[in-house]
């Protein structure tokens, strides 16, 4: 099949390779504009750019993808197909009817639930036991097109943001050439969705990574793996942020106050010497297992407590 690729993160980068060793011809990739990134603004390509480059396939690279202009050239290059994943721009109806097969949107969540953005990080932040991947026909809404094909993963108690990302990254790959092989003989069953079972989320941004220590520590838990390895949750301590990378919630004894009488506030530290470093939350007691301070390394509680004394009594935020 003729195939016009859609997609623009790291996240897209597997699909691309998937399809170009397949028996299908890549015809072109569209993807978003270069942009400044950095602290020195450089001009950079995005990953889906360098890969397709890398593999010798022309590439588009619209401000709009709903301009006139583009979705003429998209017809004279009659793909059959469009697969989009992450691409980063609403298509028009015009442009969605310019393939002969319409255009398949690889979504990294189950559908209806979680449509939108970031559905990987939500789906850890929410403590969710399974996500997985849906193949879907695209129409003009946002994921709201009929499903065609599922693949569902376990999330496991120490899933972060990064792992599922990677998980799911590898899975659509897979899942594309499943529903373009029954696409092409014809058995592909399109299954509407179920709009009053929609659920969507919102784009991870970094303030959502602010720790509120008066939240309980099984959800702050959470926040800390989702937000793994961006943007990151992160707190304050003595004006200075700290970024806390990996957290436990702790139980029987380890959630004992330790600070002296009364009850300790929110986000007071409990205790903080040798490879020990727990903090009271809302509810609950969360250890601090790796951490980094402004303009430090990351590093384990027992090498960042060796060198920087935090006081048990202060508190976060």
């Amino acid at each position: 099949m003729r195939i016009v690729f859609m997609g623009t993160p790291d996240f897209s980068v597997p699909t691309l390779e998937s399809l170009a060793e397949s028996g299908h011809q890549v015809v072109a990739v569209v993807t978003q504009p270069d942009k400044p990134k950095g602290r020195g603004k450089e001009v950079q390509m995005p990953p889906v750019k360098q890969a397709a480059l890398a593999r010798g396939i022309p590439v588009y690279q619209p401000l709009r993808a709903r301009d006139s202009g583009f979705i003429r050239q998209m017809q004279k290059l009659e793909p059959d197909v469009m697969v989009v994943i992450a691409f980063g721009q609403i298509l028009s109806e015009e442009l969605l009817k310019v393939p002969v097969y319409g255009c398949i949107n690889i979504h990294a969540s189950l559908l209806p639930k979680y449509r939108g953005a970031a559905p990987i990080q939500w789906a850890v932040i929410n403590g969710d036991e399974e996500t997985g991947i849906t193949t879907m026909m695209m129409d003009p809404g946002l994921d709201t097109g009929d499903m065609l094909e599922k693949r569902v993963v376990q999330l496991s108690g120490t899933e972060t943001g990064g792992s599922l990302f990677d998980r799911l990254s590898r899975m659509g790959g897979e899942l594309i050439l499943s529903t373009l092989k029954k696409l092409e003989a014809g058995t592909l069953v399109r299954t509407p969705q179920d709009h009053s079972q929609a659920t969507h989320v919102k784009k991870i941004t970094k303030e959502l990574g602010r720790m509120d220590w008066s939240m309980d520590a099984v959800s702050l838990e959470r926040l800390v793996r989702g937000l793994n390895p961006w943007p990151s949750a992160y707190t304050h301590y003595q004006g200075k942020m700290l970024k806390i990378w990996e957290a436990q919630v702790a139980s029987g004894q380890e959630a004992g106050t330790g600070a002296g009488e009364g009850t300790p506030a929110s986000g007071q530290i409990l205790e903080a010497r040798g490879g020990c470093l727990r903090v009271q939350t809302g509810k609950g007691v969360l250890k601090i297992q790796s951490l980094q301070l402004e303009g430090k390394k990351r590093m384990d509680t027992a090498a960042f407590l060796r060198g920087f004394q935090m006081e048990s009594g202060s508190v976060l935020g």
